[in-house]
């Protein structure tokens, strides 16, 4: 007979496991797969009591009614694009994130993928590595202070690259239809997208990945940017067209784009985004830190815990689901 319970690992990107048995130690035996497809996830997950998900997916209805058992999907990431959120709900299964753990990390790299921009260092690094010594091909350059930064989306990550860019003297304007003006403690006036996308030097996309959001920054709004503007994506793929920048960007509408995330995820190695000198591309890499990564693995399987010792998750994404889920909670 079984004591404890199953816990399902559908995919993970660090070397160790030490830490997820550490905290499950006692209470459940994890099951360690490494697939994305969520037909792989079977049969090993057919009689789990929680699944812990990094990148695999999408999980459907179809997916959840195949875990009768299963009484929370706990996301190790922020984002929960990859999960029906409405049909969890309804099979009365928990969804839960981890949504403070790369707060500074995400920040940081998209200052640092501003700087870059702003300052050719990506571009003058490649010319001088091919033999070349000189400035003039990076022009026009342009002073960061006293320029916009735009910001679609102000939650925890967008308020701090608001705190940094006005310590760089730039002006900050923001678009969340969910966030009011002087909500937070932060720099930034609010606008409307049509604003923000005008005004803008730098558009920092930090909006998460919704069906409202997919696609967002399509053909007629990147029309609207200046063409000395650089659109900076350390958010989701999907949220900006890439069929639309890359038309964008041959018709000059912008001067540039730095992106950690694209569509599709990772670029084929024959894809034109590759192969341009306005365009600054990194491996999804701004999560990361030796310190992001100890949140990383700890926040979910945590989750796990509680929910399987009969306590209520801290950062529960569906909470339409509290009092009618598997869990009894």
């Amino acid at each position: 007979m079984q004591t404890k319970a199953r816990v399902v690992l559908t995919d993970y990107v660090w070397e160790s496991l030490d830490v997820e048995r550490e905290i499950l130690d006692g209470l459940a035996d994890l099951v360690p797969l490494q697939v994305t497809d969520p037909a792989a996830f079977f049969p090993d997950a057919a009689d789990c009591d929680a699944l812990l998900n990094t990148y695999g997916g999408p999980i459907t209805a179809d997916v959840m009614a195949r875990m009768p058992r299963c009484r929370i999907i706990a996301r190790y990431g922020i984002g929960v694009d990859t999960i029906d959120l409405d049909a969890a709900t309804e099979a009365g299964i928990i969804v839960t994130n981890n949504p403070t753990y790369c707060i500074e990390e995400v920040a940081e790299h998209t200052l640092a993928m501003m700087l870059s921009a702003a300052r050719k260092i990506t571009f003058y690094d490649r010319q001088v590595r091919s033999g070349g010594w000189a400035v003039p091909p990076g022009k026009p350059m342009y002073r960061i202070a006293g320029s916009t930064a735009g910001l679609i989306g102000f939650g925890n990550i967008a308020r701090r690259v608001a705190m940094a860019a006005a310590a760089l003297d730039m002006r900050v304007l923001y678009f969340d239809p969910f966030v009011e003006q002087g909500q937070f403690d932060a720099p930034g006036q609010k606008a409307e997208l049509a604003e923000v996308l005008e005004q803008a030097d730098y558009l920092c996309v930090h909006a998460p990945l919704t069906p409202q959001t997919r696609g967002m920054l399509n053909a007629d709004a990147l029309a609207q940017m200046k063409p000395t503007a650089v659109l900076i994506n350390c958010s989701r793929g999907p949220i900006v067209d890439t069929a639309a920048l890359i038309d964008a960007l041959d018709a000059g509408e912008i001067a540039g784009c730095a992106l950690d995330t694209t569509d599709p995820e990772p670029l084929p190695d024959d894809h034109t985004l590759r192969t341009r000198e306005n365009v600054i591309i990194n491996p999804h890499a701004a999560w990361y830190s030796e310190g992001a990564m100890e949140g990383l693995q700890r926040g979910a399987p945590s989750e796990v815990r509680r929910v399987l010792e009969g306590r209520w998750p801290v950062n529960v994404v569906n909470r339409a689901v509290k009092g009618r889920n598997r869990a009894g909670l």
